[in-house]
């Protein structure tokens, strides 16, 4: 496929995922969208500004992030006025390191869920449509994702869940990115692949595997995208 064909397809494909956020944003006010700003969320959060410039934007700010995670967060919440929320813990990471140690090294499940799951279902019941930059590639634990589905957060509260990049592969999202002039967080040019706190973050153990360098590959999901049990 030459270039000008692939680029033809993704706008094809840009167009379909513009359909989408259009359905719900330019009609339900109560949408958000979480970003962690990799490619994919930051690519979503730049189409969904076309339909809604003050849409929340939600990041999950553990305490854990890469320093370049963080400026280039900054850069962008600034550059396209982004109304960013960052959702913080209950505790701070100096806090928990002195109750509890360093719960990533030797407890990860416990960790992402007082830093990210607890936080981010908090504040996602306050919407009725949550957006996400999910994909069926990034791995195994994600192939049966759906592009819109009910979500039954802990509380038991449901929300729809979005995910219009769910059919994109990797290189679809760069070239969305290159056609629409994003710049992407420089840690991509170091070799990483899928990015998230810093000390449970190495380069992919497997190059077939984007999401091998996360937790070390003892673990492929931090739970955010994982429903609560039904109530008995």
């Amino acid at each position: 496929m030459s270039t000008i064909e692939i680029h033809a397809q993704v706008k094809s494909k840009l167009d379909e995922v513009r359909a989408a956020l259009a359905r719900e944003i330019s009609v339900k006010k109560d949408v958000c969208l979480t970003c962690s700003f990799q490619a994919e969320d930051v690519l979503l959060a730049k189409l969904a500004l076309e339909f809604d410039a003050r849409i929340p934007i939600l990041f999950l700010d553990t305490g854990y992030h890469f320093a370049e995670t963080y400026a280039y967060r900054d850069r962008m919440a600034s550059e396209w006025q982004l109304n960013l929320i960052n959702l913080l813990p209950e505790h701070t990471v100096a806090e928990q390191e002195a109750e509890h140690g360093l719960l990533y090294q030797f407890a990860p499940d416990q960790c992402c869920k007082l830093r990210k799951v607890e936080p981010l279902f908090k504040a996602v019941a306050e919407y009725r449509v949550w957006i996400t930059g999910l994909r069926r590639e990034q791995a195994k634990s994600r192939a049966a994702l759906e592009e819109s589905a009910l979500f039954t957060l802990p509380g038991g509260k449901q929300v729809l869940k979005l995910a219009p990049l769910a059919a994109w592969t990797t290189r679809d999202v760069w070239y969305a990115c290159e056609s629409l002039s994003i710049p992407l967080l420089p840690l991509y040019e170091r070799g990483y692949s899928s990015i998230g706190c810093e000390p449970c973050t190495s380069l992919p153990l497997d190059p077939n595997d984007a999401r091998s360098g996360r937790w070390a590959g003892r673990k492929v999901e931090c739970g955010i995208h994982i429903e609560a049990a039904p109530r008995q």
